[in-house]
C-alpha cells in the first residue's frame, strides 16, 4: 500500500516516476490563461486568513459545499472566517473521486507544509497552522508565484481595461519577479442580446481608446486600438468564452446597417445576432494574426442556469453547465474564413464538453500549415474536466489525432493563488501516462526523448508558442 499523497502520488511504475522526479517536476510554469486580479500581483497582497485564501471566489469548492448540504449562508453569506473553513473540512472527506480533494490536500503540502488530511477532526490545528503562516512575507501574492516556480501569468482583462496594475507592475518588476501580462478578453462588445448594457459598454471601450465609437467600422478601431496597447504590454493572447461557434458572414455595409439597427435600440434577429459576433471575431482573429498572438477560443460553457441565484449572487459562482451543441461546422467555416485571408492566427480550441475532442482534433488538423510547431492547438482539459481521466482523455485523444509532443499543456483557469499545485497534478498525470507506455513497451526506454518531451509540454512548448516577451 502506497502512502496518501506521498513523493510518488499518480505514478504507479517506474517509468512514470523517473519521468516525473528526473524530467518534470523541476520545470518551471507558465500559466497562460487564469484570473488572477492583476492588482493583487502589482500591489503583493496579503490574505487575511486562509479561509480568504481559500473560499473566496473560488465556486469550485462552492459547488462542492452546496451538494454537501452547506447552506448558502455559510458559502457565500458573508466574508470568509472559520465557519467557512470548517463548512469546507467538513467537506473535503466527502469529495473522494473528485479533483477537489487532491488539489487541497497538494495545496496543504506544498505551500504550507502540512500532510494531514483535512476533516472536521483536524480543521482547528490546520486552521491555527496555516494562519500562522498565512501573515508572513512568505504569503505575499507574488512570492506565492516564485515559490511556485511561475515564470508568467495572464491576466483575463477587458480591452476598455484601464491596465493600470499591469503598467504599475511592468514599471516596478524586478529581476526575478513572475512576468505578468493582460489578456485580450472582448466578449462585452459581442454581447449584443442586453443592448442596453452593449451601448453602455461602448461608451466606456471608446473612452479607454480615444475613439467616438458610432460604427461598426469604429468598433474595430477601438478594439484594434486596445489590441495595440495590450501588445505593448506583453498580451499576446486573446480570449472568448462561446457557448458554440458563430459562422454567418456578411458583407460591410450590411454590417454597418445592423450597427446602426443595434445602436438604435432595436433587438437582433438570429441571424443578425450571428453575423455581428461572427464579424467581430474575425476582426479580432485578423488582429491576432498581424500581432502574433493566439486565439483562444473556450466553447460549449451555458453560464447562469440558476436564475434566483445568479440574481443573488451575480455571474461565476457556480451555477454554470456544459453544452451540447454541435461544433464541427461552424468552427471549420469561422477558421476557413480567417485562412482564406491569409490571417488565421495561431490559436487553441478548447471545448468544456469531453464528447467535443475528438471533433476539435481533427477540425485542428486541417488547417495546420507548417509556419510553426503545433499552430492549432486542442487545448488542456479544462473547468468541469480538468482531473485525472480528463487530463488523461483530453492527451490520448491529442496523441491519437495529433502531436502530443507539440502540446502547449497545463493552464489554471483560476483566482486562486494556491492552485498552482494543478500544474504538478497534471504533470503527474502527464508522465503516468508517457510511463505508463514505456513499461507497456508501446514507446522505447529512451528517457533522454520522452523526458525532453514531458519538459516540452510542462514548459518548453508553451514559452515558444506564446513568445511573451520577457519569458526566459
Amino acid at each position: 500500500m502506497q502512502a496518501f499523497m506521498n513523493a510518488d502520488f499518480l505514478l504507479p511504475d517506474e517509468s512514470s516516476r523517473r519521468l516525473y522526479h528526473d524530467y518534470a517536476a523541476a520545470m518551471p510554469i507558465l500559466d497562460y490563461h487564469c484570473h488572477l486580479p492583476p492588482a493583487d500581483i502589482a500591489n503583493d497582497s496579503r490574505f487575511k486568513n486562509i479561509a480568504h485564501a481559500w473560499l473566496g471566489g473560488d465556486h469550485y469548492k462552492w459547488r462542492a459545499m452546496r451538494s454537501n448540504g452547506v447552506p448558502e449562508d455559510d458559502i457565500t453569506g458573508h466574508e470568509p472566517d472559520y465557519n467557512s473553513f470548517l463548512a469546507w473540512a467538513r467537506t473535503v472527506p466527502r469529495l473522494i473521486g473528485n479533483p477537489l480533494y487532491h488539489w487541497t490536500h497538494l495545496e496543504l503540502q506544498r505551500y504550507f507544509g502540512i500532510y494531514e488530511p483535512l476533516s472536521e477532526k483536524t480543521a482547528p490545528k490546520i486552521w491555527e497552522a496555516c494562519n500562522a503562516q498565512i501573515v508572513t512575507p512568505e504569503f505575499g501574492a507574488r512570492t506565492l508565484l516564485k515559490r511556485m516556480n511561475v515564470r508568467a501569468v495572464g491576466t483575463t482583462d477587458d480591452p476598455a481595461d484601464t491596465l493600470e496594475h499591469h503598467i504599475a507592475y511592468t514599471t516596478a518588476r524586478q529581476p526575478g519577479d513572475p512576468v505578468m501580462t493582460p489578456s485580450y478578453r472582448p466578449d462585452k462588445a459581442l454581447a449584443i442580446d442586453d443592448l442596453l448594457a452593449w451601448k453602455t459598454y461602448l461608451v466606456k471601450l471608446g473612452s479607454a481608446a480615444n475613439v467616438s465609437i458610432g460604427s461598426y467600422r469604429d468598433l474595430v478601431t477601438a478594439l484594434d486600438t486596445r489590441h495595440s496597447a495590450f501588445h505593448d504590454l506583453g498580451c499576446r493572447a486573446s480570449d472568448h468564452g462561446l457557448i458554440a461557434p458563430f459562422a454567418t458572414f456578411t458583407n460591410g455595409p450590411a454590417l454597418e446597417t445592423l450597427f446602426t439597427k443595434l445602436l438604435n435600440g432595436t433587438p437582433p434577429t438570429p441571424d443578425e445576432s450571428d453575423a455581428f459576433k461572427t464579424a467581430v471575431l474575425l476582426d479580432v482573429g485578423r488582429m491576432n494574426a498581424r500581432r502574433g498572438w493566439v486565439m483562444q477560443l473556450h466553447l460549449a460553457a451555458i453560464r447562469n442556469l440558476n436564475t434566483p441565484m445568479f440574481k443573488r449572487l451575480g455571474p461565476d459562482t457556480g451555477y454554470d453547465a456544459v453544452s451540447d451543441e454541435k461544433i464541427a461546422r461552424k468552427l471549420g467555416a469561422f477558421m476557413d474564413a480567417l485562412q482564406s485571408d491569409g490571417l488565421l492566427p495561431k490559436t487553441i480550441l478548447y471545448s468544456l464538453n469531453p464528447g467535443d475532442l475528438e471533433v476539435l482534433g481533427t477540425v485542428m488538423g486541417c488547417f495546420q500549415d507548417g509556419s510553426i510547431p503545433g499552430k492549432i492547438q486542442c487545448g488542456s482539459a479544462w473547468w468541469f474536466n480538468d482531473h485525472i481521466e480528463g487530463m488523461r482523455r483530453q492527451m490520448v485523444s491529442l496523441g491519437n489525432l495529433g502531436l502530443l509532443s507539440r502540446f502547449v499543456g497545463m493552464l489554471t483557469d483560476s483566482r486562486s493563488f494556491l492552485s498552482f499545485p494543478r500544474h504538478e497534478y497534471f504533470r503527474r498525470i502527464l508522465c503516468a501516462l508517457v510511463g505508463g507506455w514505456i513499461e507497456a513497451g508501446e514507446i522505447p526506454a529512451d528517457f533522454e526523448t520522452f523526458g525532453g518531451m514531458v519538459q516540452d509540454i510542462s514548459f518548453r512548448n508553451a514559452k515558444n508558442y506564446f513568445a511573451i516577451p520577457g519569458v526566459e
